[in-house]
């Protein structure tokens, strides 16, 4: 569990983060769109691990690979913006977050099952449909009078 000092320095670098990699460095990666989905910081606030979303980038890996080489560059325009902030400007440490392509997936498989339409049956009695709710009495009871009627 996180401390809330923890998680407040959390948020002000995923902020920066991901204003660095929308302007400051967006030409190291020719322009793609990368989003900063979430920061875990150790408790001594040394060490942040940053979870990137990649959207839109069927290369998403080769795109990590870059931005761990650029790690120093992205690291010291952190220092820039957050030096009076904090003592310690933490080590970055990127991840590659999936769950978006993840999502796209199992929507894709959901939406390829073949599911039979809904039965207007009763669960507790089979042999009871929809429509019989609607003829029989207030009470939800069949009588002998209502059996006669239908």
């Amino acid at each position: 569990m996180e401390s809330k000092r923890q998680q407040k320095f959390a948020r002000l670098i995923q902020k920066e983060l991901a204003e660095i990699f929308q302007r400051e460095v967006s030409h190291l990666f020719q322009g793609a769109y990368i989003s900063v989905s979430g920061v875990k910081v150790s408790p001594d606030l040394g060490v942040a691990k940053v979870h990137l979303s990649l959207l839109l980038n069927p290369k998403g890996r080769e795109m990590l690979k870059e931005i761990q080489i650029h790690t120093k560059t992205i690291r010291h325009e952190l220092a820039k913006r957050i030096k009076n902030q904090v003592r310690v400007i933490p080590e970055l440490i990127f991840y590659l977050d999936e769950t978006a392509e993840y999502a796209a997936k199992m929507d894709k498989i959901i939406s390829e099952l073949d599911i039979p339409a809904e039965s207007k049956e009763d669960p507790t009695n089979p042999f009871r449909t929809e429509e019989d709710y609607y003829l029989s009495d207030e009470d939800g009871e069949d009588d002998e009078e209502d059996a006669e009627d239908r």
